[in-house]
């Protein structure tokens, strides 16, 4: 018996096929472009997404169809961008993404109805511009013909399934991110969707996630190579996904994402205080399994690692590349064995809780002229945990304490990195064999859904396999602490300056080209070109 799983991301589709047991049957993955009609744009062509998805599940699904086809399918996906369908099934327009600047302009409007404390007791998260429910309120009233016809705004896990047979559905952890979904009912808002002046008829049912919400009609089964009847599962927000895939299912746990977002997402079992997580800049979600709740820590400080290896070691990663090897062993080699030979300030790129930075700068602190490259890389990598610590530090004054991570991600394949997180941490890390954790967790969703795994609980322990274990070096620890309380003491101080730094370029920017720095849109676009999903 075999299982699917379609992760679908802002960038790319993986679908991948695997076996009761966990083992990769088959897989395909295809890129599909950000478009950008105007400087406020940032969308997906949602047909021609859809197309790739579907060579992709056809790919991966004609691999087996023969030896082991597949018996049932789910979806991981991006939060907040949503498609408009119409009953029949039909594609009405494009996919407007998380950060796209259409309808920023009704968050004040919005922000005289409702206090970020109370929109969190609703809906777990304060009000934003990145959440689905701008984007339907700019499309209500800049594109009311699309409106009128729009059946149903499916987010993309909804909108994959949907397309493939299945009612209109979608999971809590996916309706979290529309901005109108209550917490504590698990359905929608009456209160949020009068505020925002939306239909609630124009959006998917709630159900939990691994609930099945549809089959694979014959029709649709042979074009991609599939059985008719397949039972097709809800699935849940990639991050959930990611940590299904990777066995995170229990309070205390923690999934450590090692990618161009360094993401640490915390399980807990009970609603915490809203004034508080609102202060330390935290959301709340539904995880992908019943009776527990997920986090986001989060800021783009993996970007700053490829920004290294483009320029401390352009020419080698070129060349490397082209003889299809990859420079980051050689790097991580380079890395020193002792802590804080010099302190990095990340804020290269945008900045999540608490503060949220968007006008920031890095800053390298501590450079002799005998400096080596790998002591650089080893405090950028420093300083990404260290940023992630002053949320697992104010979920811990919140009765939240995480006792171990398993790491997932690019980042993951460097126990070298892993080992820093763990010592900063003081926390067990485990690093999971599986590559494709997402794909994974949407696979799981699927086969506890149609009984093939009596819980969840099996279904990680079976398929979840540990390559390795990492525990805190005692000595490190304590180097680590000392650092710490640098980082804590003498950030903001920092970041202060280099916003100064900041406004007297802008100054200097416009005596010399006349024109002002857009700050938001040098956000955006780094966003952009790093693929984020990230909520």
């Amino acid at each position: 018996m075999s299982l699917m799983g379609i992760d679908i991301g802002t960038t790319g589709c993986k679908v991948v096929v695997f076996s009761e047991d966990g083992k990769t049957l088959s897989s395909a993955y295809a890129e599909y472009d950000i478009k950008h009609p105007d400087p406020q744009s940032t969308e997906l062509d949602s047909i021609g997404v859809w197309n790739s998805i579907k060579s992709n599940i056809r790919i991966a699904a004609s691999q087996v169809a023969s030896s082991d086809p597949v018996q049932a399918i789910s979806t991981s996906s991006l939060g907040e961008a949503v498609v408009p369908v119409s009953a029949d099934r039909k594609i009405l327009g494009p996919s407007m993404l998380m950060n796209d600047a259409r309808g920023n302009e009704y968050l004040e409007s919005v922000r005289c109805r409702i206090s970020d404390t109370e929109c969190f007791q609703i809906a777990g998260n304060a009000v934003g511009s990145q959440f689905g429910f701008t984007k339907l309120m700019w499309i209500r009233d800049n594109k009311p013909g699309l409106y009128r016809q729009t059946w149903k705004f499916l987010n993309w896990g909804s909108f994959v399934a949907f397309m493939l047979g299945a009612e209109p559905c979608v999971d809590y952890s996916l309706a979290n991110r529309f901005l109108l979904f209550d917490i504590n009912a698990c359905n929608w808002s009456e209160r949020l969707l009068a505020i925002a002046g939306l239909e609630r008829s124009k959006l998917p049912d709630c159900v939990p996630a691994g609930s099945i919400i549809g089959v694979v009609p014959a029709p649709i089964a042979g074009e991609l190579s599939l059985q008719a009847g397949t039972p097709i599962a809800c699935g849940s927000h990639d991050q959930c996904a990611n940590a299904l895939g990777c066995g995170v299912i229990h309070p205390g746990e923690a999934m450590y994402g090692m990618g161009t977002f360094p993401t640490i997402l915390p399980i807990y079992d009970a609603a915490l205080p809203p004034e508080k997580m609102v202060e330390f800049g935290l959301n709340m979600e539904h995880h992908a399994l019943p009776g527990v709740f997920v986090s986001f820590a989060y800021h783009m400080g993996g970007s700053v690692v490829k920004w290294y290896r483009d320029t401390f070691a352009a020419a080698e990663s070129k060349s490397i590349k082209e003889q299809g090897g990859d420079i980051y062993p050689k790097l991580f080699s380079e890395l020193p064995d002792e802590p804080g030979s010099l302190f990095v300030l990340p804020n290269f790129a945008p900045m999540g809780p608490p503060d949220f930075l968007s006008d920031s700068s890095g800053v390298i602190l501590g450079l002799r002229n005998y400096t080596q490259r790998g002591e650089i890389l080893k405090a950028i990598l420093e300083s990404n945990v260290f940023a992630l610590k002053i949320s697992v530090e104010n979920l811990k004054s919140l009765g939240v304490p995480i006792r171990n991570y398993k790491a997932v991600g690019g980042g993951s394949r460097s126990d070298e990195a892993i080992q820093i997180a763990a010592d900063i941490l003081d926390s067990p890390f485990e690093c999971p064999a599986v590559g494709e954790a997402g794909a994974l967790g949407a696979a799981i969703l699927a086969g506890t859904a149609c009984g093939v795994y009596g819980s969840a609980a099996q279904a990680t322990s079976l398929l979840v396999k540990i390559r390795k274990v990492f525990n805190p070096d005692k000595e490190k620890v304590a180097q680590y602490r000392d650092l710490f309380d640098f980082y804590r003491h003498f950030s903001k101080d920092l970041t202060d300056l280099t916003q100064q730094w900041n406004e007297f370029r802008k100054k200097r920017k416009i005596l010399i080209d006349e024109s002002p720095v857009d700050v938001q849109q040098n956000v955006r676009y780094c966003q952009i070109r790093m693929g984020s999903s990230t909520p």
